[in-house]
């Protein structure tokens, strides 16, 4: 599995990236410490090269979170259901919680720092099976 970790907070990216791999969640993990470096590799690669998960930070510097997720938006219908989006986020604004609902390729957000059980969760929705269930932690 594929997997984007956007984040600006290299110590955040560092952590996440350990957990991911002890949690043994992909065989395939990019990280990018920008969302603008991170969309243009997406649509570069194609969309038939998308990661399945991309774990995004929506605080940061240029193009933040939201940017990301309304650049994304004229490839939805071919990314919905392909390539499922985690807002990661230190606020616990419900502001954002409501904002993400309103993007289909968000599958939940997440409250930094992430942990073992959000993993784990994570990966039982992305197995074969039934759709997956949102994530709104």
């Amino acid at each position: 599995m594929k997997t984007y970790l956007i984040d600006d907070d290299q110590l955040a990216v560092y952590l996440t990236e350990q957990l991911l791999r002890a949690e043994d969640f992909s065989n395939s993990i990019h990280t990018f410490g920008s969302a603008r470096e991170a969309l243009n590799t997406l649509l570069g690669e194609g969309q038939e090269a998308a990661p399945q998960v991309v774990f995004l930070d929506l605080n940061m510097p240029l193009m933040n979170g939201w940017q990301f997720l309304d650049a994304l938006h004229p490839y939805k219908a071919h990314l919905l259901g392909r390539c499922f989006i985690y807002i990661l986020t230190s606020s616990l604004a419900l502001a954002d919680l409501e904002k993400s609902r309103q993007y289909d390729l968000v599958a939940g957000l997440i409250h930094k720092p992430i942990d073992s059980g959000e993993i784990r969760a994570i990966q039982s929705r992305l197995l074969p099976g039934p759709g997956p269930a949102a994530l709104w932690a």
